[in-house]
């Protein structure tokens, strides 16, 4: 499942700009090709565009986590949202967070409030390790290298010093040892992200197994084909003990695009595949 570019306009959260994602089973890496990202309606919902600055393999996670993922490092990205601001979009309160080679646009009190929930219990995760027969359901109180982690990116970014003679800052997190996987499913607002052992490979107990794909669709503009906002898949045989959950994130995000004007027209929809070899 191939995501298209939308724009970096979203209603709260984080935004993303990934170099390699792959965090999830029906995700496919950005292209790189650099295309035009259509911009925010004007006069009042009249429809009318005004063109937007360049941004290498933009795609999105919309509105509720905001999240875009680009093939463009830091300084692109500076220099796309400096591009904004002068046209008139508002960029204050964002900063670009380095972690590895991966580069993130957050508004870091919304990305702490996001992370602080996580930290509550309020998704569940599944480890998709190869040392295991099948897919398993596990909590972020089992997982206490990663419980950890969210604590780290929540100290960071509450430790961030305002320079208001800078229009967007930057700083970088160290990752050597991090499951980036994981920690960029939750960034994107996946009620399940999948988890595994990293001294185990990049291989996993997923393939061959049937997967529930869930994908979120929403119109820039009311009337619009839609575009792809984010998908994700958990192993259809854990769905009925996941119900929930993701019953929960679809409320959330209902609730989040009633709130916005910037998109209209959600959709979810969701299908069972099968694949040979799912990677993450």
């Amino acid at each position: 499942m191939r995501s298209r570019p939308v724009p970096p306009r979203a209603a709260s959260g984080f935004r993303c700009w990934r170099r390699s994602l792959r965090a999830s089973a029906s995700w496919r890496r950005p292209a790189g090709n650099r295309k035009a990202l259509p911009s925010p309606r004007a006069g009042g919902g009249s429809g009318s565009r005004k063109p937007l600055p360049q941004v290498s393999g933009a795609q999105t996670c919309g509105p509720g986590k905001g999240t875009v993922a680009s093939c463009a490092g830091a300084s692109e990205l500076q220099s796309y949202l400096e591009e904004l601001r002068a046209l008139g979009f508002p960029t204050q309160g964002l900063h670009i967070l380095e972690i590895g080679e991966n580069s993130l646009i957050v508004s870091p009190e919304r990305v702490c409030q996001s992370l602080e929930q996580v930290l509550l219990g309020t998704i569940a995760f599944v480890d998709v390790s190869s040392s295991q027969p099948h897919p398993s359901i596990c909590s972020l109180d089992q997982l206490q290298d990663l419980k950890a982690l969210m604590a780290e990116i929540i100290t960071h970014l509450q430790g961030l010093q305002k320079d208001l003679s800078v229009a967007v800052s930057c700083s970088r997190l160290r990752s050597s040892d991090w499951n980036l996987c994981t920690v960029f499913g939750i960034l994107l607002g996946y009620p399940v992200p999948y988890t595994f052992q990293l001294n185990q490979g990049d291989d996993n107990c997923l393939a061959l197994t049937p997967l529930r794909v869930f994908a979120a669709r929403i119109s820039w503009l009311r009337g619009h084909p839609p575009v792809l906002l984010y998908s994700f898949s958990v192993p259809e045989s854990s769905f009925p003990a996941l119900r929930e959950i993701l019953n929960t994130w679809e409320e959330d995000l209902r609730t989040r695009c009633r709130a916005q004007n910037d998109f209209a027209d959600l959709s979810i929809s969701s299908e069972i595949v099968t694949l040979p070899a799912v990677a993450l």
